[in-house]
């Protein structure tokens, strides 16, 4: 079979490449890049768009030598500028907490970089990737699943593929745990067997991304009453506690944004949780869109363990979700993501922290 790999130069889709070419495929690896030098600072901390994305192409390509494959590289900077970082300063300037990863992931890594190789000639059955998660075909729907790594799953990342991006997708990782992969890549001598794992999406602080000069703003209470000033609540994330700059009797943390008023909301730690939050913009993987109200679990972040909780259609068109446990800082842009077990139902964006 004829498989593109995604490389990134780390450790999980060198591996990936690694297994596939071992087991007879025909492999290439194919390598998107996205940085612009001289437009960003970016930083020195490891992450996916920053200026180290040099470096990281030269180890792909060495990689790619080592298993004596093929390397292609796309330059995918333009259109990352207007999937990527677009929303992404669109979503931050509006109040709202993006999720960048998941944009890139279904448009970018799964669409223009898989365009742009077909484009220049590149035929190829099944397009790989280092994601920890599973996939697979269920009563005529692909369908994803956690990994069996829980702590490194990337499910809640990928729940927005289509299902014909999931029906082409081959994620040789999914089986296996992160010392299981570091132990192939030192098994093969791969350089980046000892490569510490990637965690951010920028390397710099993200307020450079957005282009918005500092506008003071009131910190206010949930009276109303000013507690502080702040130089633009873009700086902000909900549940925040550190560098609010208030004297208080009893720790802040950020309840709300609030970008018509320019007002920074703060509270008590019970103020930042809830148990009811609405969300829009579904996608359905695992089932076609229900129609009515379903019990499942839900991870607003990637990291979280799933709660139970109740889905419900809205009249407006969003859906209600209602969990069994409160949770902590639901933040408006974030993802939600439902299970039914280890299955991704599907998920959507919160666009209302309480309902």
């Amino acid at each position: 079979m004829n498989i593109a790999v995604g490389l990134s130069g780390g450790v999980d889709s060198s591996v990936a490449a690694a297994l596939l070419a071992r087991a007879g495929h025909r492999v290439c690896g194919v390598t998107m890049t996205l940085w612009r030098e001289g437009k960003y600072r970016g930083g020195d901390r490891d992450a996916c768009f920053g200026p180290g994305e040099a470096a990281d192409c030269a180890r792909a390509a060495r990689v790619c030598a080592a298993l004596h494959i093929p390397h292609y590289v796309f330059d995918c900077a333009e259109e990352y500028e207007k999937i990527v970082l677009a929303y992404f300063r669109a979503e931050y300037l509006a109040g709202r907490t993006p999720n960048p990863c998941v944009r890139c992931n279904g448009l970018m890594k799964f669409g223009v970089l898989l365009a742009q190789a077909r484009a220049a000639g590149l035929c190829f059955d099944k397009f790989a990737t280092g994601h920890y998660v599973r996939n697979g075909e269920r009563d005529g729907r692909q369908f994803l699943q956690m990994a069996r790594d829980r702590a490194k799953d990337q499910s809640y990342f990928l729940y927005r593929l289509s299902q014909t991006q999931i029906g082409g997708a081959w994620f040789p990782l999914g089986e296996m745990t992160k010392p299981e992969v570091r132990a192939v890549a030192r098994e093969l001598s791969l350089e980046t067997g000892d490569l510490p794992d990637s965690q951010d999406f920028y390397s710099g602080d993200h307020s450079e991304l957005l282009g918005a000069p500092d506008r003071e703003g009131d910190i206010i209470d949930a009276c109303g009453k000013v507690v502080g000033k702040h130089r633009g609540y873009w700086h902000y994330t909900i549940g925040q506690r550190k560098g609010l700059g208030v004297a208080a009797k009893q720790p802040l943390y950020v309840v709300a944004l609030d970008a018509e008023r320019n007002a920074v909301v703060v509270g008590s730690a019970a103020a930042v949780k809830g148990r009811v939050f609405q969300v829009d913009d579904l996608h359905w993987v695992a089932v076609a869109a229900p129609t009515g109200a379903f019990n499942a679990t839900v991870r607003i972040r990637s990291s979280a363990t799933p709660v139970a909780a109740k889905i419900s259609p809205d009249d407006d068109g969003k859906w209600q979700v209602e969990t069994a446990t409160e949770l902590n800082a639901i933040a408006p842009g974030q993802s939600a993501v439902f299970y039914a077990d280890e299955l991704v139902l599907g998920g959507g964006r919160i666009c209302k922290s309480r309902v």
